[in-house]
């Protein structure tokens, strides 16, 4: 029995051994990337705010409408001199080409293309902090697996040594050596294991839910995960990389640079514009007229209106900066807990290895000295418990070090697909924006535009 109950205790102290076809952590990550709806959805948006430049850009530009008039009237009138009343009908056509432009507005549309221009880019930074958090998703759910399997692997060993105490104890009970006392505790320590097993299946069912909720698909067997990677000397170090790396930040930087923009065009409001237009016209009675015209306003009077504007966009502006202040705080603040995290992480690993293997020897002993009649049963189910407990820390500890360090890398912004390396084709925001950012209007650039998108997906 000694021989069983060793061999038990350590299959469930050992990693998973894995086929040569499980799931690898960088398995996890290609497939959280390719199958993320929350991507998906934000690289819409980015292409919507991709459009705000070309609409701007068309704003420079001249505008041509086709204009068709036709009305018919009819009319009962007594002719000068005559008693008969007769009706007149009448039908007139009027066909019309308008072009107008803007000649001159003191540079509000130029603000507004630099404007938009800037939100494109801070769009493109909130698209990358999604990305990080859809790959830390996919390290969470096939970490939580992992830990979840252990967890139930160790509750089964459990389950299967009480057993085995429980038998022994029954067995010396018959023989008189111990008190139903012994047997009873022993039943009741392997119904609690029971239960405690249940739970770690409800967990690992959760946490494979979580894992196609993030993947697209439920986990197979999974691989052990590789080392964590290559992390800054210091905090110090990462906190740098952090300013001028954090997804947030960068996009905070770029939406205080469109709120200086706006403040600028806001300014503008009170000014005036000179615009020119072109009309032709054509009859159906083939008689034809041109006309071009000039035009300068200016507003005089607005009720307070154009002042109240700039006076926004100056508390708008004020608010973006005090923000991008507070998400600097904040990305800092992420970096120092997860840097804490991966500290505290790495001592609790070895405090439980420590523990696992003085509470392996105390185990060993208890039994031994049981077998003797020096020790109850109480005293070895107590110790095994204690055994279990200390194992379950370090599984919790090697999955708080692997999370802690991921992060580490999202609070620097770098957790994303070209810094892990992962091999994948990558969506390329730059792509969209080229092919739109002119405006085009005919249907050869829509076709090219449908042929972009197909080739951007990952």
């Amino acid at each position: 029995m000694r021989k069983v109950v060793r061999t038990a205790l350590l299959l469930a102290g050992l990693a998973i051994a894995a086929p040569a076809g499980a799931q690898s952590l960088t398995d996890a990550l290609i497939a959280a990337y390719r199958n993320s709806n929350l991507l998906e959805q934000n690289r819409a948006v980015l292409r919507a705010a991709d459009e705000d430049v070309a609409q701007a850009v068309a704003a420079l530009r001249p505008v041509l409408n086709f204009i068709a008039q036709a009305q018919a009237s009819s009319a009962r009138v007594q002719p000068p001199g005559s008693p008969a009343v007769v009706r007149n009908n009448d039908l007139s056509g009027n066909l019309a080409l308008q072009a107008e432009m803007t000649l001159y507005d003191f540079g509000r549309n130029r603000l507004a293309v630099e404007a938009a221009e800037a939100a494109v880019l801070a769009t493109r930074e909130a698209l990358v902090g999604v990305e990080q958090r859809v790959l830390f998703g996919g390290v969470a759910a096939f970490m939580d697996v992992r830990a979840a399997v252990s967890n139930v692997e160790l509750r089964e060993a459990n389950v299967r040594l009480i057993t085995q105490q429980l038998r022994a104890a029954q067995d010396r009970f018959e023989v008189g050596e111990i008190t139903r006392t012994d047997v009873s505790i022993a039943e009741a320590r392997l119904a609690g294991a029971r239960s405690q097993l249940a739970v770690a299946q409800g967990d690992l069912a959760v946490a494979r839910e979580a894992y196609r909720a993030a993947t697209g698909g439920y986990p197979g067997s999974l691989r052990s995960p590789p080392p964590t990677p290559a992390l800054p000397r210091n905090l110090d170090a990462a906190q740098g990389i952090a300013r001028d790396r954090h997804p947030s930040i960068r996009e905070a930087r770029h939406r205080v640079a469109a709120a200086d923009l706006a403040v600028a065009r806001a300014a503008l409001l009170g000014q005036g514009s000179i615009t020119g237009g072109a009309r032709l016209s054509v009859t159906d009675e083939g008689r034809d007229s041109s006309q071009l015209t000039l035009s300068y306003s200016r507003p005089l009077y607005t009720g307070g209106r154009n002042p109240s504007l700039h006076r926004q966009a100056m508390a708008q502006r004020d608010a973006t900066r005090a923000g991008l202040h507070q998400t600097t705080v904040q990305v800092l603040e992420e970096v120092g807990r997860a840097w804490s995290n991966i500290a505290v992480s790495a001592a609790q690993i070895e405090a439980s290895n420590r523990q696992i293997e003085a509470a392996q020897t105390a185990f060993e002993g208890v039994r031994q000295e049981a077998e003797l009649g020096a020790r109850t049963t109480l005293d070895v189910l107590n110790a095994e418990q204690e055994l279990l407990d200390a194992r379950t820390v370090r599984v919790q500890a090697e999955t708080g070090r692997h999370l802690a360090a991921y992060a580490l890398l999202a609070s620097m912004g770098l957790l994303t697909v070209d810094h892990l390396g992962l091999g994948i084709p990558t969506y390329d925001p730059a792509a969209y924006y080229n092919a739109v950012r002119n405006a085009p209007a005919r249907s050869p650039q829509g076709e090219q535009l449908d042929r972009i998108l197909q080739r951007m997906q990952p």
